[in-house]
């Protein structure tokens, strides 16, 4: 790939852009093949990694292919084959890990195995720190390489084997240049004395995976607008949205597939002005696969109608830091976030990367709460603002 080594000027001089062309990989499917990406690991001390999975199309998210590039070889593991994982990951656990958007991954593989990264550098935290608009893999890629991504394979269905070539092929770029986009960016950060804002960054991103995606909560039910919801609507909205996860592991889709929260919402609307079921239902023209479920859509509404309010799960107690701000609390708040964003506009990056809204607001209650909110860089930042300079 000529562009990949002409000097980023000259890239962008020429404009040259180039469909992504995939590199030579290996694809490992079967347990024989597997000792080789073992072998890879052991000789190295830091790999490229990304992972595919399934939560556009299963109920429970699963890792279908992790992408690995070690010392220039791009090695694509099928992680629905009859192999045994488990020499791996004690393995990659070692190694320093080049990542992009690394916070769905991280939290996926702890869920999987445990996994914990030991470092990482990642891309989209580098790139957001360096206060660039377009930060998504495929914009950095088009940017830096001239390489256009093929964006349908952000939306395939990585479960389906066997896996095509044209997915292959574009599972193996999204690692192939992240070393090289790895070095553009801390390059820039040096020059900007970011590097460790950026390490700070990338460890509360491995604490925070090693978190998982949690377990169900009782109150998952009380989605969106729900606070808007009072008496039935509110008891209504509890059956059918646990209507809609029963039907999705029966049939195995992602609930959204079965039924938006925005329709969730529509149906229970409507419950506050109608007692029948199929008086809510009517009209809400909720498309084929409803037409499919509606038996079991106005058995769970007809429930939700005769379900007393009093007996839905409570939610948790107020938080305090949740209470409502004095006025001179909010008059706080609002000159901290001013002066925020005038700090956010010298340094070029989006405000929220300092300290966002929720933070502020607990801030503004107790300005002596700043270190243990924020991370280091980012408190040093806020502690120099004017409203906050003569506390703590």
């Amino acid at each position: 790939m000529i562009s990949r080594f002409l000097p980023q000027p000259v890239r962008r001089l020429l404009g040259v852009k180039t469909a992504g062309r995939p590199p030579s990989y290996q694809l490992i499917e079967r347990q024989d093949q597997f000792p080789a990406l073992l072998d890879a690991l052991d000789k190295c001390h830091e790999v490229a990694l990304d992972t595919e999975a399934d939560n556009m199309y299963h109920y429970k998210v699963r890792v279908c292919l992790m992408q690995f590039l070690i010392e220039g070889e791009v090695f694509l593991l099928d992680m629905l084959a009859d192999i045994n994982f488990a020499p791996m990951w004690p393995k990659l656990a070692k190694k320093h890990i080049i990542m992009h958007g690394s916070d769905f991954d991280l939290r996926l593989l702890h869920d999987l195995c445990n996994f914990r990264a030991k470092s990482i550098f990642d891309t989209m935290l580098a790139s957001q720190l360096l206060g660039r608009q377009r930060f998504g893999l495929a914009s950095l890629l088009e940017d830096e390489f001239g390489v256009q991504l093929d964006k349908n394979g952000q939306k395939a269905n990585w479960s389906k084997r066997p896996i095509t070539k044209k997915l292959l092929d574009y599972a193996a770029l999204d690692v192939w240049h992240l070393p090289e986009l790895r070095d553009l960016l801390n390059k820039e950060l040096v020059k900007l004395k970011r590097t460790d804002w950026l390490r700070q960054q990338c460890e509360a991103q491995i604490e925070a995976g090693s978190d998982g995606f949690g377990p169900p909560q009782e109150n998952d039910w009380r989605i969106g607008k729900s606070e808007k919801l009072r008496g039935k609507s509110l008891s209504v909205l509890f059956c059918v949205w646990h209507w809609r996860e029963e039907q999705a592991k029966r049939i195995d889709t992602p609930p959204f597939k079965v039924c938006s929260n925005d329709t969730l919402i529509r149906i229970c609307i409507q419950a506050e002005d109608h007692d029948n079921a199929e008086a809510i239902l009517e009209g809400l023209n909720l498309g084929k696969r409803h037409d499919r479920l509606i038996g079991t859509l106005i058995a769970a509404v007809t429930a939700g109608l005769t379900k007393d309010p009093k007996t839905l799960p409570r939610r948790a107690g107020r938080d305090p830091n949740h209470s409502p701000l004095t006025q001179n609390e909010v008059n706080r708040m609002e000159k901290i976030k001013t002066e925020r964003d005038v700090v956010a506009a010298k340094l070029g990056i989006e405000p929220t990367l300092i300290a966002n809204r929720a933070v502020i607001s607990q801030v503004a209650r107790d300005p002596n709460k700043l270190d243990e909110l924020l991370l280091p860089w980012q408190a040093s930042l806020m502690r120099d603002l004017p409203s906050l300079a003569n506390n703590g």
